[in-house]
């Protein structure tokens, strides 16, 4: 095998890999990884509007918000309005929420977030110009992606840029 069919067979085993863990996540709780993200970021922020939301995951409001609604419309989330502020609209877990999240798997990248900053800062700055490169060889680097590990359809962000969600 070529060089270059090696490097390709690596990239589809980590998209395989993390195609893998987002069935096993939706089989057994009913999540996506982005839905999980957003309920964890729900539970770590105490009470957050769906602005703050989008900055702490690194989203979109609009995906953010497309998010919110399907949780909310599963009884994992629900939104209420500021007592302070009747502007704002604050995200809650519900005790259903509460519950499906304390049983819910760590996220594939909490592995390899552990596994990374394990290795040396040269091998971590190797492996960050060696991934730059292939997104770059790719036509990729474009493309706004929040930094976790799921598989999903390509949309629009805010700003016209495409997105992962």
């Amino acid at each position: 095998m070529d060089i270059h069919e090696e490097v390709l067979v690596a990239i589809r085993q980590i998209i395989r890999a993390i195609d893998l863990h987002s069935r096993q996540l939706n089989k057994e709780l009913g999540l996506t990884g982005p839905q999980l993200l957003i309920m964890r970021a729900i539970r770590d922020s105490g009470e957050v509007t769906i602005r703050q939301l989008s900055k702490n995951t690194n989203m979109s409001q609009a995906t953010a918000t497309t998010i919110i609604d399907r949780l909310e419309s599963r009884g994992l989330v629900e939104r209420q309005r500021s007592l302070l502020d009747k502007r704002k609209v604050h995200a809650y877990l519900t005790d259903e929420g509460r519950r499906l999240l304390s049983d819910a798997p760590l996220p594939l990248q909490h592995h390899f977030i552990e596994r990374f900053q394990a290795l040396e800062p040269w091998e971590q700055n190797l492996l960050l110009s060696s991934v730059q490169r292939i997104s770059s060889m790719m036509n990729a680097e474009q493309l706004n992606v929040a930094p976790f590990l799921e598989v999903g359809a390509i949309g629009h962000h805010e700003d016209g840029q495409d997105e992962i969600r």
